[in-house]
């Protein structure tokens, strides 16, 4: 009968011989399946174990693969060998229950909240100076001054908002000399321009004809330096208030229309009020209006009404002139543009400028198409900007 000696902790030397080595196998539950044995199906689902199929190649000397896959009573733990050659090795785990990785399937549950947690917080924390600038660009791009950003962050952050807050100073301090240059202007021109009208007005009867196209010329000045102001002045720094949209087109039109020119007026319900400046919506309106009477051929009309989804109120101002270039349409907004030589080139070109930065200050759209039947149609968005309604 073969034996084989088995090594004990202690130094000791037992002697087993096969029939021992068999039942003591049989008690611990290893068995030994050849190649094509349907049990070797769970060695192909099993996890490899990198750390013990090296140190199990060592101790055999033959190159080994240990893997650990789970039974339908325990883990179990798959061993296959270049030493034995068609034979798998197969030893449950009978000590090794589920609930023996509990413990560590929850801390290292805890652990990954821990690091998602405070990884969202660090990322919070690193780009709310990000949030901030963004927040505080787009209100410089609306013609806002916000306050200066507080220097935090890690170091680009904090050289980008030192960079942003002395632009931002900047920017305002250029609006504010701008506004001081053109109001001086205005005052060191009008003030010769109404000596020239008082003495205009005290020529002889003679030279009736003369002091006529003067005054005319005076007031034109007067009319052109009153446009430049109208432009540079920003509407964010007025007072906002209920502003009705339908009441304001029926003063303009009552003050634009007469005997010589009759406006079609088409007001409609209005859902709620406009939370505006009413001196800015107004002016809106009147160059609107203005430019319609000047290019158009005699025939006007304004509407007015309210989007179906109730957010916003909106007017239109229609004319039968002979309209704009479709080519020329993205460029009526620029300052100093009159538009095509069709619209003629009266003006100082700053009219629809104003419409625009107008509508642009209050967050509003605006829309200019050609009509079909001839002449141009001007179309403003306004959004209410006040939860009261209209009863």
């Amino acid at each position: 009968m073969m034996s084989e000696d088995v090594h004990l902790s202690d130094g000791h030397i037992v002697h087993l011989d096969r029939a021992l080595r068999q039942r003591l196998m049989e008690r611990l539950g290893m068995t030994m399946h050849l190649a094509g044995d349907p049990t070797t199906e769970a060695y192909k689902d099993a996890h490899v174990i990198d750390y013990l199929s090296e140190e199990m190649s060592k101790e055999l000397g033959s190159p080994t693969e240990v893997r650990v896959g789970r039974g339908t009573e325990s883990w179990v733990m798959w061993m296959r060998s270049e030493a034995m050659p068609g034979l798998w090795l197969r030893i449950p785990l009978t000590e090794l229950q589920d609930k023996t990785f509990a413990p560590l399937f929850g801390y290292s549950a805890i652990i990954a909240l821990l690091v998602i947690a405070g990884g969202w917080m660090f990322i919070k924390i690193q780009n709310r100076p990000l949030t901030e600038l963004e927040k505080a660009a787009i209100s410089v791009g609306k013609g806002q001054h916000p306050p200066p950003l507080p220097v935090r962050g890690g170091s680009e952050i904090r050289s980008v908002t030192q960079a942003f807050n002395k632009m931002a100073t900047g920017i305002q301090k250029l609006e504010e000399d701008r506004a001081l240059l053109m109001a001086g202007i205005s005052h060191d021109i009008r003030t010769p321009l109404t000596r020239i009208r008082l003495a205009t007005e005290m020529m002889s009867p003679e030279d009736a004809y003369l002091a006529e196209g003067i005054i005319k010329d005076t007031e034109e000045c007067n009319e052109i330096i009153g446009q430049f102001m109208d432009y540079l002045r920003s509407t964010q720094s007025q007072n906002l208030n209920e502003v009705d949209l339908n009441v304001v087109i029926s003063d303009v039109v009552a003050a634009e229309g007469g005997y010589d020119r009759e406006i079609q007026l088409e007001l409609g319900d209005m859902c709620g009020y406009l939370m505006a400046n009413e001196v800015a919506v107004k002016r809106l309106v009147t160059n609107l209006v203005v430019n319609a009477v000047r290019y158009g051929n005699g025939w006007i009309r304004v509407s007015s009404g309210c989007t179906v989804d109730r957010t916003q109120c909106w007017f239109c101002v229609e004319d039968n002139g002979p309209g704009i270039a479709p080519e020329e349409l993205e460029n009526v907004f620029q300052p100093f543009t009159r538009g095509d030589s069709a619209r003629g080139s009266e003006g100082t070109g700053l009219g629809l400028a104003i419409v625009k930065r107008i509508v642009d200050q209050h967050q509003g759209s605006l829309f200019f198409t050609n009509r079909s039947e001839g002449g141009l149609r001007a179309q403003i968005n306004l959004p209410f900007q006040t939860k009261r309604l209209k009863s």
